[in-house]
């Protein structure tokens, strides 16, 4: 008789497992080096999806393989995330996006835009920005002004007055001028250069004041110091015509003509040449101007008809150059230099030239190349004048010549007592009531 139960033999060497003859595999026993655990009820849950910073896929949950993991197991599988945590999204387990349900939330670990901070940062940059290119264009503009004109050689000088006084000149320098250019611009190729227009403009607080002064205004030649020589020449009453004092001895003797003839005190100078003010009309697409009488002149090469019309560079000098095609001669030919120098700060100083690189730059570059002025001319001061010209055909300033009594050997010879007035009026800064011819 066999002892052990289920008919086993009591040679360990035929159990199961071990060369055993019994078909059957012997029964459960107890190991003494295991520790068996009651059977837990299995119970149906709803899958849910682990933390994803607790290391293992959600297939270890009961709903993925019917075994919930006992507490404090670690499987060692791990998803490959490496940072973050939230709910499961649309795009995968990765994280970094929006949670799954379309509520709109983010996951944690990538907070909502900040846009406040954004725009702050962006309107900073952005005015970094302007500041850096407004400073650049100003020291460069202000590198390509050429301070010839020293003031401080002028004499006996009257008291400044209220207000700014500008004596803008435009001169028939050929200057840095082709011959091709000087043909197509019928300038001639005399050497030297002279005044072909001489003007005053008073910026104050009554409105700005446009005032010219023929060149063949008939004037006496001062006292006045070489501005090359530095010596002393007397005056010895000589009348003559007003450009004359600038073909003698250049600007400084020009202001102190000027000064000595009228008693109003000369702040700034400023002069262009021929070249410069045709470059200036091209770089901004021309000037459009309103003529109401055509007219033709062979020597500036002057054809129009009458209205409105867009002129060029080389129309634009052939019109402020005209004289001998019109009855007043030079009176004439200042009012439409005052006309066409009003017209073009007008369309220079508009938001469409200041704000258009592509437009300032050129515009900028041509009229600095042949810009001549005083060595106390600032950018600043410079565009006031733009300024107040533009002012003189927006209605809120006068242009006018200089008031005329007659003349004298074909000169022009102003009126003493209306100088007078109008120059007291412009010293006190009031609203000017002289008339001019």
């Amino acid at each position: 008789m066999n002892d052990w139960p289920d008919r086993r033999t009591g040679d360990r060497s035929e159990r199961y497992g071990r060369g055993s003859a019994s078909p059957q595999p012997e029964g459960a026993r107890s190991m003494p080096h295991i520790q068996r655990r009651p059977a837990q009820p299995r119970t149906p849950q709803r899958p849910q999806v682990p933390p994803q910073s607790q290391g293992y896929d959600d297939r270890y949950q009961d709903g993925g393989y019917g075994n919930s993991p006992e507490p404090g197991y670690d499987s060692g599988y791990n998803t490959g995330q490496v940072y973050g945590s939230g709910s499961g999204d649309s795009g995968g387990r990765g994280g970094g996006g929006r949670r799954g349900g379309g509520d709109g939330g983010y996951v944690q670990g990538r907070p909502a835009p900040d846009w406040r901070r954004r725009i702050k940062l962006g309107a900073l940059t952005l005015v970094v920005v302007v500041l850096a290119v407004s400073i650049s264009t100003y020291f460069w503009a202000d590198s390509k002004l050429k301070r010839e004109v020293d003031l401080s050689k002028v004499i006996e000088r009257p008291e400044s007055g209220d207000g700014t006084n500008y004596l803008i000149v435009g001169s028939d320098s050929r200057e840095g001028m082709s011959a091709e250019e000087k043909k197509r611009l019928r300038t001639g190729s005399a050497e030297g250069k002279r005044t072909d227009s001489m003007m005053i403009l008073h910026d104050g607080s009554n409105g700005p004041t446009l005032i010219s002064l023929p060149r063949d205004s008939n004037v006496e030649i001062p006292t006045f110091v070489g501005s090359e020589s530095g010596k002393k020449f007397q005056g010895t009453g000589r009348q003559v015509k007003l450009n004359a004092a600038y073909a003698e001895d250049g600007p400084e003797l020009l202001v102190r003509t000027v000064e000595f003839n009228t008693g109003l005190h000369i702040d700034h100078y400023v002069e262009i040449g021929f070249g410069g003010f045709a470059k200036i009309v091209d770089a901004i697409g021309g000037v459009e101007l309103d003529i109401p009488k055509a007219f033709k002149d062979k020597k500036s090469g002057a054809d129009f008809q009458a209205g409105k019309q867009t002129l060029n560079g080389e129309q634009s000098l052939a019109f402020v150059r005209t004289r001998y095609a019109f009855a007043g001669s030079d009176l004439d030919r200042t009012k439409n230099q005052q006309k066409f120098l009003a017209a073009l700060a007008s369309q220079t100083a508009t938001p469409s030239t200041i704000l258009n690189p592509f437009k300032l730059y050129p515009t900028m570059g041509a009229g600095l190349d042949t810009l001549i002025v005083d060595k106390d001319m600032s950018l600043w001061a410079l565009g006031n004048m733009f300024f107040a010209m533009k002012g003189v055909t927006g209605g809120e300033g006068t242009s006018m010549n200089m008031p005329i009594s007659g003349s004298v050997g074909g000169n022009l010879v102003w009126d003493k007592a209306k100088v007078k007035q109008l120059v007291q009026q412009l010293n006190n800064d009031e609203k000017v009531t002289v008339k001019g011819n």
